[in-house]
C-alpha cells in the first residue's frame, strides 16, 4: 500500500478514535511527520550492523526528531520539557501512552520504503508507556504492523534501562514479556554506569534479544577493569541466547573495542562514513520495496 494511503488510513482511524478532527500524520519531503501539540516529529533511521561484516545489515534503530510547530518557535528547554516529564508525574498517563504510540507510527511508516523482511526495526518504547498500560502490551501497535505488511519478528520493542525505574523493574519485566508473547523481539539499552547488579538481573530474566551499551562518554571511565567487564557483559548476553550491540560508535577506537570484547553488532556514525558508505552499498545488493511505497 502506498505510504499516502497508509497516511490516510491510519488519520482516519485515530479521528474516529478521538472523536475529533485529530489526524496527526502528514507526508512531506517523502517522509512521514505527525503533529502533536506544538511540536512535529520525524524519523531518523540509523543503521544496525555486524560487527566482523560492517557491510551486513541487521536492521535500523530509529531515534526520534522533534522540530516546533507553532508561529512562535519554541525554544530548546520548552521542546525538551515537551518530551520529557519527570518520571514520578503520573497525571497524564495518557499524553505518555498516545506520544509513544504516535512516534512508533511514524517510524513504522518512514521504515517501510526500505524495510527487508529479514531485518529488525529497534523501536524505544517510553518506561512510563510499558508502565501506564496494564495489559495486553503491543496488541495496538500489533495492528499498525499487520497494516503495513510486517509482522511482529520484524519489530524490536527497546526500552533504555535507567537507575529511576529501579524499583519498578519487575512491573516493566511483566510488560516486556508481554511484548515477547506477542512475537516481538526485545531489546534493553543501557550505558556502563547502569550495567549494576539490578540490572544484570533484569537481562538475565528478561532474556531479550538484543542488549545495546552506549559508548558515549566511555572515554571518560578510568577503570582498567572495563574491557573484562564488557567481556562479561557478552558473556550474559550469550547465555540467554541474545545479541549484543554497542551503539554510538563515531571513532575508531570505539569500533577496535567493539570488536575486542566481542560485541555482535555495531551501530554509530563511524560506519557511516563515504568510504565505508561506498564498500557498504558495493556488497550489499538486496532488492529493495522503496520503488513500491514511491507511488
Amino acid at each position: 500500500m502506498p505510504l499516502q494511503q497508509l497516511v490516510e488510513y491510519f488519520n482516519d482511524r485515530l479521528e474516529q478514535e478521538h472523536n475529533s478532527g485529530f489526524r496527526p500524520f502528514i507526508l512531506r519531503d517523502g517522509g512521514v511527520h505527525a503533529l502533536f501539540g506544538p511540536i512535529c516529529i520525524g524519523s531518523t533511521l540509523k543503521p544496525i550492523r555486524e560487527t566482523l561484516r560492517s557491510a551486513h545489515l541487521v536492521g535500523h534503530a530509529a531515534h526520534l526528531s522533534v522540530a516546533p510547530h507553532t508561529a512562535q518557535p519554541l525554544q530548546n528547554q520548552e521542546l525538551e520539557n515537551l518530551l520529557a516529564l519527570p518520571p514520578e508525574q503520573n497525571t497524564q498517563p495518557e499524553s505518555i501512552i498516545n506520544f509513544d504510540r504516535l512516534s512508533r507510527a511514524v517510524h513504522m511508516l518512514n521504515y517501510l520504503p526500505q524495510a527487508h523482511l529479514d531485518e529488525v526495526l529497534f523501536l524505544e518504547v517510553d518506561p512510563r508507556h510499558i508502565l501506564g498500560v496494564k495489559e495486553d502490551h503491543g496488541a495496538y501497535f500489533e495492528e499498525v504492523i499487520v497494516k503495513c505488511g510486517l509482522q511482529t519478528r520484524n519489530v524490536a520493542i527497546t526500552m533504555t534501562v535507567n537507575r529511576i525505574y529501579a524499583r519498578y523493574y519487575q512491573t516493566l519485566l511483566k510488560g516486556l514479556q508481554n511484548y515477547q508473547r506477542r512475537g516481538y523481539r526485545l531489546a534493553l539499552k543501557f550505558d556502563y554506569h547502569t550495567l549494576e547488579k539490578p540490572a544484570i538481573e533484569l537481562i538475565a530474566r528478561a532474556a531479550p534479544d538484543f542488549v545495546g551499551l552506549s559508548t558515549q562518554h566511555l572515554e571518560r571511565i578510568r577503570d582498567n577493569k572495563l574491557p573484562e567487564k564488557l567481556q562479561q557483559l557478552n558473556s550474559l548476553v550469550d547465555s540467554v541466547a541474545g545479541r549484543s550491540i554497542m551503539l554510538d560508535i563515531e571513532d575508531r577506537r570505539s569500533a577496535a573495542l567493539a570488536r575486542q570484547t566481542g560485541f555482535d553488532l555495531v551501530e554509530g556514525a563511524y560506519f557511516e562514513q563515504p568510504l565505508l558508505a561506498a564498500a557498504d552499498h558495493t556488497q550489499n545488493t538486496r532488492p529493495s520495496r522503496e520503488a513500491h511505497y514511491r507511488h
